[in-house]
């Protein structure tokens, strides 16, 4: 298929996206570093290339009501939020995935207050890993549009429906330029197509009323939480359909995980987002010494893919784990957590160690991978290390 190469910006990627999936409504609130996505897609409103009603709403709870309230009457429909703006919507965020209802969403990765920080790191979306929405995470701007593009089929497949969240890092993917390709229009429409909205339930279907949001207590609570669990759970193999019809389109390759050199690893680094670039290029450095070190970068965290990492960790004699977020008073960061569990059973399990890192925008450069890798070379030499580790802090 012929695409079109373009150098934009990862929130111009997305917003352009969002405008080719041609949603209904899109209620709308700023914050840094999110505010240029819906900025571009304004524009695309106001110029008449899209037919999408813009709401533009007093607060990031009001945003995500307003997507909820919408969603239920069938409408395609997406908000953007960061930082502040998700936590902000703390209560409605679990609403919508208890709801079933498909709504997109990008949080473009910002620190949580406080102190006060602007920068990117991943404590915003990691907070809402519980909520019930499917996570999806972005090394790049091309990353960044194509899921933008394929997080509607998944949101409103029949046999999903559930909200999803493109996470991709602030500043460092949402503000710089990169050259991509994107697909024509049309093309772009012929893969996502016309939300069904006589799908599901419908707030506008006089014929079969419905009550939303009802008190739900001890009676049927648990068994409405159930249906919402087993749906999460199924969802893996309509993502993976959706992930290999969008590869012969488009011809990149999507998984829920991405292995890079791990064939033969011994080491293997685990990260999400844009510092899976700046690892590769580290990993490299050090395959040329002959280290045999890999990466293994997440792509989808909810649902979380157990089996497959721990086939492609289990060859490895040492996992490091980067976080770019901490759990105040727990055992490590989220990712360390979720891989460790995982491991957790398997047979010969490898060592896994975690580093914090990069929180409130500090920059992670070559050198501290290679003091990483470095690290990790020593633990596969038999040296003790600390399970949880900080790098890139001034002592």
């Amino acid at each position: 298929m012929k695409q079109l190469f373009v150098g934009l910006t990862g929130n111009e990627a997305v917003a352009t996206a969002f405008k080719q999936a041609r949603p209904h409504v899109a209620p709308a609130f700023p914050i840094t570093p999110q505010t240029e996505m819906m900025h571009k897609f304004a524009d695309f409103v106001a110029d008449g290339e899209v037919e999408t009603e813009m709401i533009l709403v007093e607060s990031e709870h009001s945003a995500m009501s307003a997507a909820v309230g919408a969603s239920a009457t069938g409408a395609r429909v997406f908000t953007a939020t960061s930082s502040a703006g998700f936590a902000l919507m703390w209560e409605v965020v679990y609403i919508a995935a208890n709801l079933r209802l498909p709504i997109c969403m990008p949080v473009v990765n910002r620190a949580l207050s406080g102190n006060i920080n602007i920068h990117n790191d991943h404590s915003d979306a990691m907070g809402g890993r519980d909520a019930g929405w499917i996570h999806l995470w972005c090394e790049n701007t091309q990353e960044a549009y194509d899921s933008a593009l394929m997080c509607w089929r998944i949101a409103e497949h029949a046999g999903v429906r559930l909200p999803v969240m493109i996470n991709y890092d602030g500043f460092i993917i949402s503000h710089t330029s990169e050259s991509l390709n994107i697909l024509p229009d049309e093309d772009a429409w012929k893969f996502i197509g016309p939300k069904d909205v006589g799908a599901g339930y419908s707030l506008l279907d006089v014929e079969n009323p419905i009550t939303v949001g009802p008190l739900d207590l001890t009676d049927y609570y648990f068994e409405h939480k159930t249906s919402q669990i087993e749906a999460i759970n199924n969802s893996p193999e309509h993502i993976a359909a959706i992930f290999k019809e969008f590869s012969a389109l488009s011809g990149r390759t999507y998984d829920f995980i991405e292995e890079y050199r791990t064939d033969d690893a011994e080491i293997i680094i685990v990260a999400l987002g844009s510092t899976a670039g700046t690892a590769k290029v580290v990993i490299d450095m050090y395959r040329e010494k002959g280290v045999k070190i890999g990466l293994v970068k997440i792509r989808v965290f909810r649902p979380f893919p157990v089996d497959v990492l721990r086939k492609a960790l289990g060859k490895a004699k040492v996992v490091g784990v980067m976080d770019k977020s901490v759990t105040f008073g727990g055992f490590g960061g989220p990712v360390f957590n979720e891989i460790r569990s995982a491991m957790y059973g398997t047979a010969n399990p490898p060592k896994i160690h975690d580093w914090i890192y990069g929180l409130g925008g500090r920059d992670t450069d070559i050198a501290q991978i290679e003091s990483l890798i470095d690290q990790l070379q020593a633990i596969a030499g038999g040296s003790e290390a600390e399970d949880i580790n900080m790098l890139g802090v001034r002592l």
